[in-house]
């Protein structure tokens, strides 16, 4: 089970560090894009051309509350 002592607290994640088997959050990336478009998981920001990231506490807010329910 992922340790959620492990995800950062505050800056920039990306893809791979949000999503299953690595992240929290049990989608596939489909799944979380899909998510993205229609308002359920918070919208990326672009650091550069290649690299799209998500604020880290955005994150942690969308799965402490989901698993609090």
């Amino acid at each position: 089970m992922y340790d959620t002592y492990e995800f950062p607290q505050t800056g920039y994640v990306r893809l791979k560090q949000i999503i299953a088997p690595y992240g929290p959050i049990p989608v596939s990336k489909s799944t979380w894009w899909a998510g993205v478009k229609d308002g359920r998981f918070p919208k990326p920001r672009k650091l550069g051309s290649r690299v799209t990231v998500w604020k880290a506490d955005e994150i942690r807010a969308l799965y402490e509350t989901d698993s609090q329910n």
